[in-house]
């Protein structure tokens, strides 16, 4: 059973149908919508500010979603994939977005719709990206338009992809 730790009178909301791998710890002011998935080592820090995530959003293996004291939160819309070992830190992730392996988001950005970071990426403070953009690099710059309808597509099938791993994950606990 994951962690989940009340901290500073706040209690983590969990929505239906989610999964929340053994070693996943989610704290304090976190509310989580339908259909999403917590993986291994991912750890939800809403002890100092609020986290908010959308239905069908997967936060992948060691990824560490926190805020700072006062000042940002995390908001994460819909159909949203936070790949392995991302830092989600204070940022805003609109809806149908992929954030890529290793990459940090900092404090006050705004990732558009139909977006992609890039592995690797550091996406600085007060970033605005643009919706229907790829960023990538240190510090993280726009590389290229791409069609919504591409990037839909693309972060639509990761996302139900991993509603289906989460449902194998269910089924050997039942």
């Amino acid at each position: 059973m994951a962690l989940i730790k009340s901290v500073r009178g706040f209690t983590p909301k969990i929505g239906e149908n989610v999964y929340l791998a053994e070693n996943a710890t989610i704290v304090g002011d976190v509310i989580i919508g339908n259909d999403c998935s917590i993986w291994f080592n991912a750890v939800l820090r809403g002890d100092v500010n609020s986290i908010r995530i959308g239905n069908k959003v997967n936060i992948q293996d060691g990824a560490v979603l926190h805020t700072l004291y006062q000042k940002s939160v995390v908001e994460i819309g819909d159909n949203v994939s936070i790949a392995h070992n991302a830092v989600i830190h204070g940022a805003k992730i609109c809806n149908n977005v992929l954030i890529g392996m290793g990459a940090i988001v900092m404090d006050h950005t705004v990732v558009g719709e139909n977006s992609i970071v890039a592995a690797g990426a550091v996406v600085l403070s007060n970033t605005i990206i643009e919706p229907g953009t790829i960023y990538g690099g240190n510090p993280a710059k726009k590389l290229k338009d791409i069609q919504p309808e591409q990037t839909k597509e693309m972060i639509e099938k990761i996302a139900n992809n991993y509603l289906m791993y989460s449902g194998w994950f269910k089924e050997e606990e039942k």
